[in-house]
């Protein structure tokens, strides 16, 4: 099933994307996707009512209306580091051998198609397309991957902008180069486990302007989804509606040789992920 939320910012309703492309009006069942509605079952009961025919068209297309994110501001949003080997290696930083863990402002969660701003004096801001888990029961302490995995709600496109001067010449720590606003689109649906069989065999792609610069494979991630579920269960209380960007493959232009290509006003950045769809995005000065 693919959960989406569509309409203004501030007033989005919840829909089902059908096989045709069209929408299924699911604000009778859920008046939206967060904390509260993942943690009460909310999925459960739009897969039930989507099998009973029971959620009437909504009249629009996908194409024809704003697309939000697919969850309604996420409690907070944790996110792995160097979790790629070819990344790792690209930036020149040594494999790690625990899960590298920074938080960014769930306040950066805009819409897939929505305008990225780049902050007043970058000179370093960068892209990064990774897999995002949406989080639907709360995990603390889990023991086993099995129990991990029962706890994602689903699965969804993720870009992890960072302005890298903030980030790593700054001082401090990631998150001011990782919390700037409009700096982590999502979308564009939310796909339910059931869709993906297996999270860590997705190819993942973006680009800027429409040339390729990041093509890998969740296959090479250093810690796999279940692992770094369990793994911030020991450190964290993971809530539902909380959302977690695992990591992104090499290409990043903070890898790349002199000139970089540092993301510029007007750049359009197009990222994808095999079965959770594509997205689009232009940036401009804030």
């Amino acid at each position: 099933m693919r959960v989406l939320r569509v309409g203004e910012a501030g007033a989005e309703r919840t829909a089902v994307l059908d096989g045709s492309g069209g929408l299924l009006d699911a604000s009778g069942v859920a008046e939206d996707i967060d904390h509260r509605s993942l943690a009460d079952g909310v999925l459960d009961r739009l897969a039930r009512a989507a099998a009973e025919g029971a959620l009437p068209a909504l009249g629009i297309r996908g194409d024809r209306v704003r697309i939000g994110a697919p969850v309604a501001r996420p409690g907070k949003v944790v996110c792995i580091g160097l979790n790629y080997r070819d990344h790792a290696e690209e930036t020149g930083a040594a494999i790690p051998g625990e899960p590298v863990v920074f938080m960014k402002d769930p306040w950066t969660v805009v819409g897939p198609y929505d305008e990225v701003l780049i902050p007043r004096g970058s000179v370093k801001t960068d892209y990064e397309v990774e897999l995002a888990v949406v989080i639907g029961r709360t995990a603390r302490y889990l023991e086993s991957d099995e129990e991990a995995l029962a706890c994602v709600a689903g699965y969804a496109v993720s870009h992890d902008v960072s302005e890298r001067e903030f980030q790593l010449e700054r001082g401090g720590q990631w998150d001011k180069g990782k919390s700037c606003e409009t700096f982590n689109p999502l979308g564009p649906w939310l796909v339910t486990p059931d869709e993906i069989t297996d999270p860590l065999k997705l190819a993942l792609r973006l680009s800027v302007n429409g040339v390729e610069r990041q093509h890998g494979s969740t296959a090479d991630m250093v810690f796999p989804v279940a692992g770094i579920i369990r793994y911030l269960s020991r450190f964290m209380v993971l809530h539902p509606g909380d959302v977690i960007n695992t990591g992104t493959p090499a290409g990043v232009a903070l890898g790349r040789p002199a000139p970089q290509p540092y993301l510029r006003h007007g750049d359009v950045v197009e990222c994808g992920i095999d079965g959770l769809g594509t997205m689009r995005h232009a940036f401009r000065q804030a």
